[in-house]
């Protein structure tokens, strides 16, 4: 499996408990429903995704 990257990321503390409610909503932690939303803005942005919603599973990840 390919290596992670870990950065720090700063946020308005509302914006993280909104976040946190809608995480613990789709049983995901909030890191991984950052990077879930972030995944999705990215196929949306190449027109991979037409009506993509955050309940939708994340896609399968590539295994090296």
């Amino acid at each position: 499996m390919a290596e992670r990257k870990s950065f720090l990321l700063r946020m308005d503390p509302a914006l993280w408990s909104d976040l946190e409610a809608w995480a613990q909503d789709e049983l995901r932690s909030v890191n991984g429903q950052v990077e879930y939303l972030l995944r999705q803005a990215v196929l949306r942005r190449k027109g991979q995704v037409t009506s993509a919603t955050p309940t939708d599973p994340p896609p399968p990840s590539p295994e090296s």
